[in-house]
């Protein structure tokens, strides 16, 4: 299964990819075809393998909080949010290479009350400065029980779009599907004091299915 935002970019690069290979096996009779079969067939394995959209199976649990991206947690740390949460905060930081699945999935039910777009920097995704200067989504979802989670999608070096198709208001389903960032980036998951994170830093999560809290 692929990520439906990743058709376009797929087709085209499957036609660019035919033509090149059409015009190389048509006008160049040398060794150095198979050089540009090699290389341009890499190229296209690696961006149909990027667009990947694998099901997963959400754990059931209405106050569990889930990893709405693929990647390795990278940052943990005590802040204080003065967007949504107003209070102080813990900040789970993902950091999505470009070899992991970059669909990105709801980490808890509620309604969405907040989303804001910020144009802004395209810093290394890892870095810790990243989730204030570069461009990013802001997204901020109140929980049936009260408790207000804050979400970020933030792009990178070399993901340079970020794609969303919920808007405020919405009622978000933990574990489906909201959108995307393309070619490595980052999210940020900032949590209340009442939540008991269960990660640490440098482990694996997956989007959809990994538990990064639970709500007290």
């Amino acid at each position: 299964m692929f990520a439906k935002d990743g058709y376009p970019t797929m087709i085209l690069v499957t036609i660019v990819t035919g033509i090149i290979f059409y015009l190389t096996y048509t006008y160049l009779d040398h060794w150095f075809s198979y050089v540009i079969y090699l290389v341009f067939g890499v190229i296209w394995g690696i961006v149909i393998y990027f667009f990947r959209d694998p099901d997963r199976d959400t754990p059931s649990g209405d106050n569990l909080i889930i990893s709405p991206a693929d990647g390795k947690v990278v940052l943990i740390k005590e802040i204080e949010e003065d967007v949504y949460l107003k209070a102080k905060a813990t900040q789970v930081s993902i950091f999505l290479s470009p070899l992991d699945v970059h669909v990105n999935r709801n980490p808890i039910s509620g309604k969405l009350e907040y989303l804001k777009y910020h144009p802004g920097k395209y810093l290394m995704a890892w870095d810790e400065n990243a989730s204030i200067e570069n461009e990013r989504a802001d997204f901020g979802v109140l929980h049936q029980s009260g408790t207000k989670l804050f979400f970020k999608q933030i792009t990178g070096f070399l993901a340079r779009r970020i794609v969303y198709h919920i808007k405020e208001g919405d009622d978000l389903i933990a574990g489906e599907r909201f959108g995307m960032m393309k070619f490595g980036s980052r999210m940020d998951i900032i949590v209340p004091a009442n939540v008991d994170i269960q990660v640490k830093v440098g482990d694996r999560t997956w989007a959809g299915q990994s538990i990064l809290g639970q709500i007290n």
